[in-house]
Formats: C-alpha cells, structure tokens, sequence
C-alpha cells in the first residue's frame, strides 16, 4: 500500500505554483527539453545531454535499450540540501530525541542526541557518529508503524528550514537537478534514489518532488515486524487483519559506500549507467557504474562551491574538483552552473537557531525508572553503596597512579641508561593539500639524508595509512615508520624538527619504548 501524506499535497501545490511563476521544473519544447535552472553553458550539462543524445539514437554505437537506461541519485546534497546546517535524517533524530514528548530516550540515545545538536555548527561529530546515528535511529523509531513514521517526517518537513527564509526542509530540494530527473525520464531513463538515509525518509521526502515511485528507492533499512508479533519468529506467525507492520530496532544497513553497490545489485539487478553523488560516500556508486560497463557510462559529482545562495565551501570544493576529475568524474558547479538552487525567493540568512530549538533538559528513561523505584527507606542503602563504590573506584584510581608512575620511572631509566628505541610515524601529504611532498622514492631518499646526517644509522618501514575527514571525504598517505635506538629524545626532537619542514607536517608521532638489545654474532 502506497503510504500518503500531507507533504504530497504540499509539495504538489508548491510545484505548481513553482512552474506557474516561471521557476521552471523542466520545459519541452517540441522535441527539445528545455533546461530553464542551469546557466547553458554549463560543462557537466552539456556533458549530460551529449550523452542522452548518443545513446538514445537507435543508428549510434553507443545505443543503450530502454530497459538498461538506468540512473542512479544520491539524495542528500545531490537532490536536496544537507547544509543546514547538516542532514536532514540528523535533525530529525535530534528533534526526536530531544522534544518529540513521545519518545523516552535512555542515556545511550540521549548521548547521541545532544551530540548531534551540538556538534552540528561545527561539524566536530565524532568519527563513527554515521554508524551510530543509525543505531540509534533504529531504536529511536522503532514501534512506529509506516503511516506514523510518514507522520513524524511530515511535521519535521514542514517546519522552517533553519538558515534560510523562504523554505521549509520539505522544499529544499536542488531545482536543476529535478530538471535532471525529468529529463532522463523523459529520455526512457528509469531513476533511482540510492541514500544513505533511511529508506522512509527518502520516500516522504520524494513524494511530491519528482515522480520516482517508491519501489525505486534505496536507503539504510531497519527490520520491519507485524504488530502482533512480538518475539515469535515471522517464518511462524501468520499476519492477520488486525496487525500493522511496525518498524523495529534491528538495523539491516547503514547504505554508504560499497554498500551502496551491493543494495543497487539486491534492488536493481541492473548495472546503473549514470550515476549522480557529491561525496566519498557515491565513490564506490560511481565505480561500479563506470567499470566493466558493457554501455557507455557516465558519473557525475556536485561540489558545494556556492557561498552566496548556500553554505558551501568553495576552497575546499576546488579540491574536490581536482580530485573527482582525476577520478574520472565530471563535477557539477553549484556555483557555476547553476541559475538558481532552491529558487529566487529563497534566501540565506546566514544565521542559525539550532542551539535554541532543540535545547533540552530531559532526564534519561532509565534514570528516572531508578528514581522511581528508590524507595525512601533504601536511600540510605543507595548512599551507603555509592560510597562504597567511589572508595573502590579512588582505590583503583591510586593503583593506576602508582603503575603509570613506575613506569615512567622504568622509562626514564631506560633512557638515562640508553636502553630504549624510539619510533617516529612520518607522513607524507602536504598538511595544507593532503597530497603527496614527493614520491615513495624521494621521500625515502629525503629521510634517510636528514637521517644518517644525524644518527649514522636507521631503520625504515614503509606504511601506507588512510582517514576519512568531517565531511566522510576519503583520504590516502604513504608513511614512514622509523625506527632509532642509541639515542635521546633531544636528537630525536631536532630530527623530528627538520622532517617536520621538509616533509610540511604539522606533527610526527614520537614512541618511546623501553627495551633490551644485544647484537648475536652466533656461537
């Protein structure tokens, strides 16, 4: 069953008047389909619509049947925004811990909640907080039937999009790329929406957008339950006329990066020939559509350059675009390319009020459970055991100190008697473009000068180490692993100093680890 909402009729209405006032979705004219939301001389576009044309003439070498023509979107910041001042699916969440009067976070959810309320503006989140916004997001939501969910996203969707004037989060979607869709569809192309956000969100937030129907929609997925169910396993319980089907807290996929091939493959079953993303996380989707293709194939990646209209970067979207065009990518300029993104009453305000809106002062579910439960007469029991339980934790606190300290002391020792090798980890991208200083070989060869110069000798491993930055942007670095004994941590500082401006690093990981040598000549 279809699931419909108020945003359907909102978002049809606002496409309608959206069209009337000229703010074109896109037009035909005859035979020809007019583009009115890029600048005509857009790179990509043009890229884009010489495509189209080669591989839907049936005389061309490049003719792909209908039934192949598949593309393949991204949703957040490829067919909607994500920067307001971060995704949409993390609002929600937020919102839902943290004021939805329905739900009753424990401490582990409302962890995670405050996180992502207060680590939005800066974009500091944690480094795994994708995988946990998703467990949690499961959790937060289960037991709510499908129309419920639908519900929920239908109130976050109509509220006012913070940073902007003008538009609610269900309206900020890109214009051009709608036009995109409309296109291809209009070519014979079949559409799909890959995301890494939760499959129901896309198809809420879809509905009254673009006409993809909601069996082509792909997304991070929860297990789904019948009502009635409970613990009993489904292959034993037969749906009745009274069950719902609810979600539940079963996490299924996290739909990012190589798992997004692997849910094209489970839902597709066709090799996409176009794919559209804006991150590290599309790679692998753009991989997959341009390797081993038996059709001619395209990807295409949007960069937030755009500093005026939205919150985009436009330096470091020109890093990106040396990298996505070295990868085989054609770039879309939101800046550039585009004549406008969410429309011409759009505006950004530059301000915003995330702090205030989802403040809180909720007490964990559990905590106040045990509260509750605390009877007055086993206070004292309560007190009497949290005492205990602090003088247990300060004497394990003391023995730590006194273990950290012999340590030190062993350290120190090993040093004064020269008894310890120190390991130094090099990196070898440029701390300001993350790319590499030199070659392997002529970072090996610039090492080993500074060096020998300064320690007659050395031992040198090669590593190869990599990291994902705020913005899941994914990184590559060849590293040096350098290994000095017969030393003191002076020299090792001025070494260290030198490598460090040779090599233009901002810091080199120093371990200093007590040991015991001999050099075994045989009996």
């Amino acid at each position: 069953m279809k699931l419909r909402s108020i945003l359907s009729i909102l978002m049809a209405v606002a496409l309608a008047l959206t069209a009337f006032s000229g703010l074109a979705m896109a037009e035909k004219a005859g035979n020809v389909f007019m583009f009115t939301q890029w600048n005509p001389d857009a790179p990509a576009l043009n890229t884009l619509i010489g495509y189209v044309e080669s591989v839907t003439d049936p005389d061309s070498a490049d003719f792909i049947p209908e039934m192949d023509r598949i593309a393949v979107f991204d949703m957040d910041g490829t067919l909607m925004g994500e920067l307001y001042p971060t995704y949409l699916e993390y609002y929600m969440l937020a919102w839902r811990i943290l004021k939805d009067p329905t739900c009753q976070p424990d401490a582990e959810m409302l962890e995670v909640g405050r996180q992502l309320r207060d680590c939005a503006l800066d974009n500091s989140f944690p480094s795994d907080m994708a995988m946990r916004h998703a467990i949690q997001a499961a959790r937060a939501y289960s037991g709510m039937t499908l129309n419920e969910f639908a519900d929920f996203c239908t109130r976050i969707l109509v509220r006012e999009a913070d940073g902007f004037e003008g538009m609610t989060y269900g309206e900020a979607y890109y214009l051009p790329m709608v036009e995109v869709i409309e296109y291809l569809q209009a070519n014979g192309f079949k559409c799909y929406v890959c995301s890494g956000s939760d499959r129901f969100i896309c198809r809420t937030f879809i509905e009254g957008m673009v006409d993809i129907p909601y069996e082509n929609i792909i997304g991070m997925d929860v297990q789904m339950a019948a009502s009635g169910q409970g613990d009993e396993d489904p292959l034993n319980y037969v749906f009745t006329a009274g069950d719902d089907v609810v979600r539940t807290d079963k996490l299924l996929v996290k739909n990012l990066k190589t798992n997004k091939v692997l849910q094209i493959v489970q839902d597709i079953g066709h090799q996409p020939v176009l794919s559209f993303g804006n991150s590290s996380g599309d790679v692998s989707m753009h991989n997959y559509t341009i390797s081993k293709n038996a059709y001619k194939s395209a990807a295409f990646m949007l960069i937030a350059d755009d500093e005026v209209r939205d919150y985009g970067n436009a330096e470091k979207a020109a890093g990106l675009r040396e990298k996505w065009e070295e990868s085989g990518y054609n770039v879309i300029s939101m800046a550039n390319d585009w004549k406008t993104i969410y429309g011409d009453d759009v505006r950004k305000t530059g301000e915003f009020h995330w702090l205030e809106e989802l403040a809180e002062d909720r007490v964990p579910v559990d905590a106040a459970e045990e509260a509750v439960e605390a009877e007055p007469e086993e206070e004292a029991e309560v007190e009497e055991a949290e005492a205990e339980e602090a003088g247990e934790e300060a004497e394990e606190e003391a023995e730590e100190a006194e273990v950290e300290e012999a340590e030190e002391a062993e350290t120190e020792e090993a040093q004064a008697e020269g008894d310890v090798q120190y390991v130094m980890y090099l990196g070898t991208n440029d701390k300001d473009t993350d790319k590499p200083v030199y070659t392997e070989a002529e970072a090996i060869e610039m090492a080993r000068e500074i060096l020998m110069r300064r320690f007659g000798g050395y031992t040198i491993q090669e590593a190869h180490g990599g990291w994902l930055d705020d913005d899941g942007a994914e990184y590559q670095e060849y590293t040096l692993v350098i290994y000095l004994s017969d030393t003191d941590i002076d020299a090792i500082h001025a070494a260290a100093d030198e490598l460090l401006e040779a090599f233009n690093q901002s810091s080199v990981l120093i371990q200093a680890n007590p040991t015991q040598t001999e050099f075994y000549s045989g009996k």
